[in-house]
């Protein structure tokens, strides 16, 4: 049954069974606390659906789909010491509720721990998952890397962002759909076509979820509207409205991206104008499209049933349509 609901339900009926209460306590229960936060828990039902759509199982793909969870929110730990953040999902982050050094190396159990899931696959699927993840989460790292670094910069081109955004998120959702794939021992091309569906469809993920940061609602997008533009972050919307605008709205655009005005409404309601006046927002949804669009194409040839198929172009079409 190809059900997310289904899914994501089993998935977290899973990991409670997995996560079991350990000592020391000031190490596991940040991870607990980090684990039981919520959250759509889109990579690991993209596992289990993956397994499922080739035949494999989603039973067989359990541990796989716990361990992109673990690391998944090893690196939410990590990034909020490193952005200095209060909240994550409406709760206070790790490192706040106890300490850095607590949010450091809890995180760093949870990578060890993620790792360590693959040891539960037979030899054919263990060095296969283990190479793709070690893949990865150098891709994420480097990811992440490149996000702090455009920070100082005020020369980013959309190549750049995109290939940031691919390595910080795209990644990880490509590797989900491979776990799955690989655990049900499908060929390496199957394999390919399938993280390259999940890669594509990450971009344009990434890409709505910067768009919705702007021009979302935000009791139903969950997060503060503009929170992008507060902290002068170098978006897909932003770099296009630098390429769109007149000179006198770049420059405009450019200088509201280096204050950080007491009314922070102001600031973002003058750059969504120029967003909108310039054509930003547009080509910005056009993008979405494209790349959701790419990634269907690469389901054309794979060998997966129509019903499979079917299932995975309404779920893309999905995430290009989400308002969360």
């Amino acid at each position: 049954m190809l059900d997310l609901e289904a899914y994501k339900l089993s998935f977290l009926e899973y990991m409670e069974a997995q996560v079991p209460k350990k000592e020391p306590r000031n190490l596991y229960e940040p991870i607990e606390y980090i684990l039981g936060l919520g959250g759509k828990r889109l990579r690991p039902v993209l596992v289990l659906m993956s397994a499922d759509i080739f035949g494999g199982g989603r039973e067989k793909a359990m541990n796989a789909a716990l361990a992109i969870e673990i690391f998944h929110n090893f690196s939410l730990v990590h990034d909020d010491i490193m952005d200095d953040a209060p909240l994550r999902r409406g709760q206070q982050t790790v490192h706040e509720k106890w300490n850095i050094n607590t949010g450091i190396l809890s995180g760093d159990a949870m990578l060890i721990n993620a790792y360590q899931l693959f040891e539960n696959y037979p030899a054919e699927h263990f060095k296969p998952l283990a190479e793709l993840f070690t893949k990865t989460a150098i891709e994420v790292c480097e990811g992440q890397q490149y996000d702090v670094d455009f920070e100082e910069r005020d020369d980013v081109t959309i190549e750049e962002y995109l290939k940031m955004i691919e390595y910080k998120t795209a990644v990880l959702v490509g590797a989900a759909l491979k776990m799955g794939a690989i655990v049900s021992d499908v060929s390496q091309s199957v394999q390919s076509e399938i993280y390259e569906f999940g890669r594509l469809l990450g971009i344009a993920f990434q890409i709505q979820d910067d768009y919705l940061d702007t021009f979302g609602e935000q009791a139903v997008f969950g997060k503060q509207i503009g929170g992008d533009i507060i902290e002068n972050k170098k978006t897909y919307l932003y770099l296009k409205a630098l390429e769109l605008a007149d000179q006198s709205s770049a420059d405009q655009l450019k200088h509201l991206y280096t204050i950080s005005p007491e009314n922070s409404s102001s600031k973002i309601e003058t750059a969504k104008q120029i967003f909108e006046d310039s054509g930003a927002g547009k080509a910005t949804t056009a993008k979405i499209k494209e790349y959701t669009e790419m990634a269907f194409e690469r389901l054309e040839d794979i060998e997966v049933s129509q019903k499979g198929k079917d299932f995975l172009i309404q779920f893309g079409t999905n995430l290009m349509n989400r308002k969360m």
